[in-house]
């Protein structure tokens, strides 16, 4: 069965950019929470419930075979064990709202000028998904999905990252893969409607096919209702030291959920995630503001290790209480952690540090004092430190790849 993507090139003004999608996604969920709510439940665990409810009804009576009913059996004992388990999650949540896409028109979703997926959300506006008053992660959830499906793993992963990144609701990662199986459900539920819709003169390929979909989309709800134990791989190093570069990396090739200490600390005071170059208002590099910051961070790592998402913390972590405050979230669960000390000469930082400071329109005298501060303030690894620690050198021309086999070496074959 050929694998629902296309790989054309596609020139249109009605499509997005998963950069321009996710944008867009976090304004309209942060307006929609201030906007009344539809009628409909009045909360997120029981509109949940009722969708669930409803897919559920749909797949048994449109499924014939006796495996996909005990897959589905299986399926429905699992979310209702996650349902009770996660309710007070759910009741942070806040009220249900129609989805995004039933405020838009049809959008297409691309990579490169590559057709990626004919409606954003793989959610077509006239889908009476669309109106129904869900949780708003329930957009995110059938992003990742519609891409998972088409095996655009990558681009699921960097979806994921910047949304989280740009909308701090790191409490949706609790709940995300209930939401995920469920819109998995739909997608087999959708597959078999076309089935069952066929006339009796189509070819019998076409009706393998839907239910092959089917099929493929249950696989993918159990893949995701898979019990993880995601280790927590912390970068540390000073400005221009390729902290950020490479953590993005990891994000996309091991689906890894960032935690930018910049972000985080901009974040606590009001500012947007993405600000840089002009002035902030405050002094946010106090050092009760570093101590905040770190303490945050470890309480959103917490937050991710919990919900079974490998997470990878960008910042200097300079002090050995700052890096002992994160390991301590790992350790705490008793999950694997990794420390990666992301190293370069002098001349190569204060270079990368200058053309930095040029991008972003600011004095690089002001980034290289930063700099100096950074590294007479940094306290050495200790010997408990050093048993979870790996050097990178940035400037290695293989670095990439050396960093990859450091973590499959330290974490994944073990």
């Amino acid at each position: 069965m050929a694998k629902p993507s296309v790989t054309s090139t596609y020139h249109s003004s009605g499509a997005l950019s998963l950069d321009e999608l996710v944008d867009s996604l976090v304004v309209g969920h942060r307006s929609s929470h201030d906007a009344p709510s539809n009628s409909g439940p009045s909360t997120c665990l029981a509109s949940t419930r009722l969708l669930i409810d409803d897919e559920m009804g749909a797949l048994e009576a449109l499924m014939q075979g006796e495996e996909d009913l005990v897959q589905l059996d299986c399926l429905r004992e699992w979310l209702d064990q996650e349902l009770v388990r996660l309710q007070s999650c759910f009741a942070e949540r806040g009220e249900p709202r129609p989805s995004w896409a039933s405020g838009h028109p049809r959008m297409a979703l691309c990579d490169n000028q590559r057709l990626v997926m004919i409606n954003a959300l793989d959610l077509d506006p006239d889908d009476a998904l669309t109106s129904r008053s869900l949780d708003s992660g329930f957009d995110v959830a059938a992003l990742l999905v519609g891409l998972a499906i088409r095996g655009e793993t990558r681009l699921a992963n960097r979806a994921l990252d910047r949304y989280l990144l740009l909308s701090g609701d790191y409490g949706l990662t609790r709940i995300l893969s209930v939401l995920q199986v469920v819109r998995a459900l739909s997608g087999a539920r959708r597959a078999l409607q076309r089935r069952a819709g066929m006339t009796p003169g189509e070819p019998l390929a076409r009706i393998a096919d839907a239910v092959a979909m089917s099929r493929r989309y249950l696989a993918l709800a159990e893949k995701i209702s898979v019990f993880r134990f995601p280790p927590l791989i912390i970068g540390a190093g000073v400005s221009g030291s390729g902290k950020s570069r490479f953590t993005a990396n990891m994000v996309e090739s091991l689906g890894a959920v960032r935690l930018c200490s910049d972000v985080e600390r901009r974040r606590l005071f009001g500012i947007h995630p993405q600000a840089s170059g002009a002035e902030p208002p405050v002094d946010i590099f106090t050092g009760n503001a570093t101590t905040r910051t770190y303490q945050r961070l470890a309480e959103l790592a917490g937050t991710l290790l919990d919900a079974g998402f490998i997470t990878c913390v960008d910042a200097t972590c300079l002090a050995r209480d700052q890096r002992e405050l994160l390991c301590h979230q790992a350790e705490a669960r008793g999950l694997p952690v990794l420390i990666v000390s992301f190293e370069a000469d002098d001349e190569t930082l204060k270079a990368r540090i200058v053309r930095r400071a040029q991008r972003q329109g600011v004095l690089p005298r002001v980034s290289l004092e930063v700099l100096r501060r950074q590294q007479s303030l940094f306290e050495p690894f200790d010997a408990e430190e050093r048993q979870h620690l790996v050097h990178l050198d940035t400037t290695a021309a293989d670095a990439t790849k050396t960093l990859a086999s450091l973590i499959q070496q330290r974490i994944f074959a073990a």
